[in-house]
């Protein structure tokens, strides 16, 4: 009888208990209490990527919000390195130029081929080139160019301003441009071609054509017809700097110091010249105009790691892309298009395509409607190789083949150079000028019209057309050409795929 009395109280207590559990886990009934659904809840731990992370009601635990503002920082500040790599490649650029001389007065040439010897995203060997910084700052400057060539003028974010020349509006014959500053209030006088920019600080680039290679009637045009001065002043002749065979880069950093570059872009150009989202994502990590950058040991941390995987994702977009966009062949493992998206402003439909223009400015340099949708039998096009025929990677130690069959759709000429898969410079070797061109006597074609060219640390036997590779390097290439005609644009020719010979 005890023993079942017992009994009777231990299960009266345990009911209690679960009572008293049930009434704390339920929350109160009030006059305006709602049912809340379950999927806008925080419950109180949480696991994720980011490890467990905790709360009380919704509140995130000390240790939670630290862990989170980490990781914020560090999205953030990836994000930034994506978004603004164009306007650190330009401050790359600007500081390879300020190298020779001031802004606005330095002018550095190469007298004759581009060489491998500078570091330079891209260029090719075929003509003669010339840049030069541009800065308004005091005001409108006065451009007159030469005929004759191709030039660009992109701002200091790598927008487009103008072309001048060939496929500019003085229509290859020569103009004069009145460049200016986005707070300039004055009148503007007649008879120059206007540009009005959105920044002070501008990049030039400028290219003219030789005949069988010989650089001096180019750049007597170049030196006799092009002036910058400042408007209201006399004709002015700016210095021009023959590098030629010299050793110095242009490339942006990879580091921590890629902020920094990008920082210097932010304290000098007006906040109305770039989007207000990305200026709040930079302030975001510290970077904001008129207040210093000074990250902590925190932040310099944050932003070192961040430059490390901005730059691998960078490199992902390029070498392992996702996008089928990306294939100017549908069944091709071995060639991509330059330009995604058909936009020099990388905009399709209104939505910026934000992994194509990385892809493009973590590549190569200079950005003009005319390298996107010339005029048939006009300007060029561009298109990158960057693996065999079976999708692998290209190695130095190998040799390949392009075979370019006959009937070239190119009015002008083609053209493949190497480059060097880490500064994605024209791959160094011990030849200056690391590829092969239709316009070049001493390349070698078929009985039939076609050619074929070799790429690898040897030369094969014979009489043949060979890139010389390193084999302790990867490395890319472009395929260039000038003045594609009809055929081209109708998917009727193509190089063949890049075949391993061994």
């Amino acid at each position: 009888m005890k023993a079942k009395k017992h009994f009777i109280v231990i299960l009266i207590v345990l009911v209690a208990v679960c009572l008293a559990i049930t009434a704390e886990a339920t929350p109160p009934k009030y006059k305006m209490t709602t049912q809340v659904p379950e999927n806008v809840l925080t419950p109180d731990q949480v696991e994720t990527r980011l490890g467990t992370l905790k709360f009380f009601d919704g509140v995130p635990t000390a240790e939670t919000a630290e862990k989170v503002w980490d990781h914020l920082d560090f999205s953030r500040a990836v994000e930034s390195m994506i978004m603004t790599t164009p306007t650190a490649s330009l401050q790359g650029f600007r500081k390879g130029i300020q190298k020779w001389g001031p802004d606005n007065e330095t002018m550095i040439y190469w007298h004759g081929r581009l060489d491998s010897k500078a570091l330079l995203l891209t260029g090719n060997t075929t003509v003669v080139y010339g840049f030069m910084w541009i800065d308004l700052k005091d005001g409108p400057m006065v451009m007159e160019t030469p005929p004759n060539v191709l030039g660009i003028i992109d701002n200091s974010w790598f927008r487009y301003l103008t072309d001048f020349g060939n496929a500019g509006p003085d229509k290859g014959k020569g103009g004069k441009f009145l460049l200016v500053p986005p707070d300039h209030e004055g009148e503007i006088p007649d008879g120059y071609i206007v540009r009005k920019s959105k920044t002070y600080g501008h990049w030039l680039a400028i290219r003219g054509f030789m005949k069988n290679f010989e650089p001096d009637p180019v750049v007597k045009n170049m030196k006799d017809h092009f002036r910058l001065y400042p408007l209201g002043s006399a004709p002015k002749e700016v210095n021009w700097v023959n590098v030629a065979m010299k050793d110095f880069s242009t490339l942006h950093a990879q580091d921590i110091t890629f902020y920094e570059e990008v920082n210097t872009t932010v304290q000098e150009e007006p906040n109305s010249a770039q989007d207000p989202e990305i200026l709040g994502l930079l302030a975001s990590i510290g970077i904001r105009k008129g207040k210093p950058f000074a990250p902590d040991a925190r932040m310099k941390k944050i932003l070192a790691d961040a430059a490390k995987v901005g730059t691998a994702t960078q490199r992902a977009i390029i070498w392992r892309n996702r996008d089928k966009m990306r294939l100017i062949w549908p069944d091709s493992k071995s060639w991509e298009i330059g330009f995604l998206g058909g936009s020099y402003e990388f905009l399709n439909d209104g939505v910026s395509l934000i992994n194509s223009r990385v892809r493009f400015h973590f590549y190569a340099t200079g950005i003009t409607p005319a390298m996107v949708k010339p005029p048939v039998g006009a300007g060029s096009q561009y298109v990158i190789g960057l693996r065999d025929e079976k999708g692998n990677a290209l190695d130095g130690s190998k040799t390949y083949r392009i075979h370019v069959p006959p009937n070239i759709p190119a009015k002008r000429f083609w053209d493949i150079t190497l480059y060097d898969n880490q500064t994605r410079s024209m791959l160094q070797t011990d030849n200056p000028y690391p590829g092969v061109t239709s316009i070049d006597p001493a390349t070698v074609a078929n009985s039939d019209g076609s050619y074929d060219v070799y790429l690898g640390p040897q030369k094969p036997e014979g009489k043949v057309n060979w890139i010389q590779t390193d084999p302790a390097k990867g490395f890319n290439l472009l395929w260039r050409i000038y003045g594609p005609t009809q055929v081209w644009y109708d998917g009727g020719w193509r190089p063949s795929e890049i075949e391993l010979v061994n």
